[in-house]
């Protein structure tokens, strides 16, 4: 073969010349991420420090540092954990919220299946007014579901939360799976419809199996924002024994304009604990498939 005819090899050697330098890294990568870790990580080396401060040095910044401490206590921890029904608050906030992701799931897998495999005329404009549905506030819904609610004898019962939860987990739930069932090659169902294969088999054998992390990227999704959910919790769930976390431990730790940040801190840390957990084991499929949904 001439030299003419040869084919031409990129140089792709240049494309992080700019990284090439130690002084270039520490300026480019490494300042800019560890600003990014600092920002990140200080509300939770902030509550972590108070919930162990004693109750002297959080009332006296003056005299002791703000930034540390040098004799911790667990009472706070403790007064939290044995002295309160924080651990009924942590039961319930954990079932109300694995109940509505399981139903949000289960919504969302249909539909989004639905509209990316089965084709039909306007799924594209269903697949964007689900997606529109997200944009909506909480604040705007809570008033009209309070009302229903109210009517079929739902108000202070978890049931309250499990069935409205919903309507602000499936629009984007859905939309995240969409991006991902679309990943998914068309030719593995069609071979399966040849085959004799029904729609649920083919959704049940072939697209959730494969569609596992975006599931997992979903459920992460559906169980945060309902271990979190302020609004809805505070306005539906009226006795103390029945309320979430995020409610629970506001209300208990106020004596009116006085706050109690020990415990409110130690309230706060314990409960994201969970969801940390559950970040650590999970984060890589996650990741994934956001990225899946994203390019799509």
């Amino acid at each position: 073969m001439s030299e003419a005819n040869a084919p031409i090899k990129s140089d792709d050697s240049d494309g992080m010349s700019y990284l090439s330098t130690l002084p270039q890294r520490v300026v480019r990568v490494y300042i800019p991420l560890a600003l990014i870790v600092i920002v990140l990580l200080f509300p939770f080396y902030w509550m972590t420090l108070t919930s162990i401060k004693p109750k002297e040095q959080l009332l006296d910044l003056d005299t002791f540092n703000p930034f540390w401490v040098w004799q911790p206590t667990f009472e706070h921890i403790s007064d939290l954990l044995f002295k309160t029904d924080y651990p009924q608050w942590l039961w319930n906030t954990m079932f109300i919220a694995v109940s509505a992701t399981i139903l949000s799931l289960i919504a969302s897998v249909f539909s989004a299946y639905a509209i990316t495999r089965i084709r039909f005329k306007g799924a594209n404009t269903v697949g964007g007014a689900i997606f529109l549905a997200y944009l909506v506030p909480p604040s705007i819904l809570f008033i009209p579901l309070s009302t229903v609610v109210y009517e079929y004898g739902l108000f202070d019962t978890p049931f309250a939360l499990i069935l409205t939860y919903p309507t602000i987990l499936i629009p984007f739930s859905t939309w995240l799976l969409m991006g991902y069932f679309k990943t998914i090659p068309y030719e593995l169902e069609e071979c399966a419809l040849i085959d004799g294969a029904s729609r649920w088999q083919i959704l049940v054998k072939i697209i959730l199996p494969l569609a596992v992390p975006g599931l997992i990227s979903a459920s992460i999704f559906c169980l945060t924002l309902c271990w979190n959910e302020f609004i809805y919790a505070l306005t539906f769930i009226n006795s103390v024994e029945k309320k979430t976390v995020p409610v629970a431990i506001l209300s208990a730790f106020t004596d009116g304009d006085q706050y109690r940040w020990g415990s409110l801190m130690a309230g706060a840390l314990v409960g994201s604990l969970p969801l940390v957990v559950l970040y650590a084991f999970f984060v890589e499929h996650y990741v994934s498939a956001m990225t899946g949904a994203v390019k799509e």
